[in-house]
This record gives structure tokens, C-alpha cells and sequence, in this order.
């Protein structure tokens, strides 16, 4: 990932919910920037946090967690309605936005601490991911093994508020990383429906059809066409449509 400013900020040992560990689930999918946006948007989650777990030392900085002398990985933990969102979807989801047989990190990010990895709260979390481990294993959707782990949860540090909802704050250097990281091209590739449905939610339905059915706009529907400002259409094209 991409070194932001350097930005102090004090990390705090706690879990989203202590109470109801049948409500928390912690995926670690590489950047955590990445993986943030798409479980936002799942129905039944109610908060995303980017932070560290998986180490050894107490309330690590990123800068810490980057260099690797803490063990921890970049993760995302969030509480969730089972009654409206099941574990089984969110494990489908998790495997929808990375590469499963990347033991070395993800896509432009190398290192331990960009490993994926599924970590459980209880024994019903580790059944349900072992076994969804498993079928996409048999499903022969990838040639190499699934290297992804499976371990049980600890210690989550929340990161700093600088990666926290990145992006939102910063929305136009996280569509250049996604980009560049080479992360949506592999989910095209291998998710093409899911990649499509998650487009819908993105996009207006003029843009998903000018940009997925090669549709036409119609004169004077786009939100720029009254808009004198010098060049508003192409800063907005690249923002929009960019990653597609």
C-alpha cells in the first residue's frame, strides 16, 4: 500500500462487540482500504473498522504492521445481523475480492501482513470456514491451491483514523490504487457476475449500462451538460469509470 502521510494516532485494544461474538466477523484480505467499501455495502453490516490483528504487540502503528517486526496483518472487522446476513454470505463476499492463492500478499502489496485470512470467533465461524475454503477449493475456479488461513481471532487494534472509510475521504487516490494494484482487474476476471452486480450498486443505471452495454447517453441526461466549467466531464469520467 501506498505510504499516506505520516499521521500519529493512538490505537485502541478493543473489539467492536465484546457482548455477541456471533456478530463479529474479522477477514484480513490485503489492503485494508479495499476491503472496506464492499462489505459496507452488504445488508446487515452495521460498521467496518480497518485495523491490525494476528500480532504480538500491543496497539501497533502502521508503520510498525508495514515493516513487519509485529506480526499482525491488515484486517477489517465489522458487526453483522446473522438474521439478515448469514456468516456462509459474508465468507462468499471475502472470497470475491481477493486472490485465494497469493501466499505472498495481494496483488501489489507484498509482505506477511498482506495475507488473506479468515479469522473465526467461535467453532460455528471455523466450521463454515473451512468448509467454504473447501468448495472453492473442489470448484476448480482456480488452477493453483487456496492458500488463504484460517485462524482464530485476537487482539484487534484499530488503524488510524487516516485509513479509517479511506474511500470515502480520499476517493480519487483509492480509485488509482485499485487500479493500479491490478486488484478489480483479477475480480473481473474471476468474478465477472458478482464484479457486475457489485457495478450496479456503484454506478447510476445510465452509467452502468453506457459503460457495460456499450449504451449511448441521451442528449442532455448527464449531470455535466449544463456545467461550463472547463473540463467537469472528464475529471468526473475518470472518477466514475476509471477502474472499469
Amino acid at each position: 500500500m501506498p505510504d499516506p502521510e505520516d499521521i500519529t494516532h493512538e490505537c485502541h485494544n478493543a473489539n467492536i462487540n465484546n457482548d455477541r461474538t456471533d456478530n463479529l466477523a474479522t477477514f484480513a484480505g490485503g489492503c485494508f482500504w479495499c476491503m472496506v467499501a464492499p462489505f459496507e455495502r452488504q445488508h446487515g453490516v452495521k460498521q467496518v473498522i480497518s485495523g491490525y490483528t494476528g500480532g504480538y504487540k500491543a496497539s501497533p502503528t502502521y508503520q510498525e504492521v508495514l515493516g513487519g517486526s509485529t506480526g499482525h496483518f491488515e484486517a477489517v472487522q465489522f458487526t453483522f445481523d446473522p438474521a439478515i446476513c448469514p456468516y456462509t454470505e459474508l465468507l462468499d463476499l471475502f472470497w470475491q475480492q481477493i486472490d485465494p492463492t497469493d501466499p505472498g500478499g495481494q496483488f501489489y502489496d507484498r509482505g506477511e501482513s498482506y495475507r488473506t485470512v479468515i479469522f473465526y470467533h467461535d467453532e460455528n465461524q471455523k466450521r463454515l470456514a473451512e468448509a467454504s475454503k473447501k468448495a472453492l477449493a473442489e470448484s476448480g475456479k482456480f488452477d493453483k491451491p487456496i492458500t488463504t488461513l484460517i485462524l482464530p481471532a485476537s487482539a484487534f487494534y484499530p488503524a488510524e483514523e487516516y485509513h479509517q472509510d479511506y474511500h470515502k475521504k480520499n476517493p480519487v487516490h483509492y480509485e488509482q490504487y485499485r487500479i493500479g494494484s491490478g486488484r478489480d482487474t483479477f475480480i473481473r476476471c474471476h468474478w465477472e457476475k458478482p464484479y457486475k452486480e457489485d457495478l450496479k450498486k456503484r454506478l447510476t443505471p445510465l452509467q452502468y449500462e453506457v459503460t457495460q452495454n456499450n449504451a449511448t447517453e441521451p442528449p442532455f441526461q448527464n449531470e455535466f451538460w449544463d456545467n461550463s466549467e472547463e473540463g467537469p466531464s472528464r475529471i468526473a469520467a475518470e472518477k466514475t469509470y476509471g477502474q472499469l
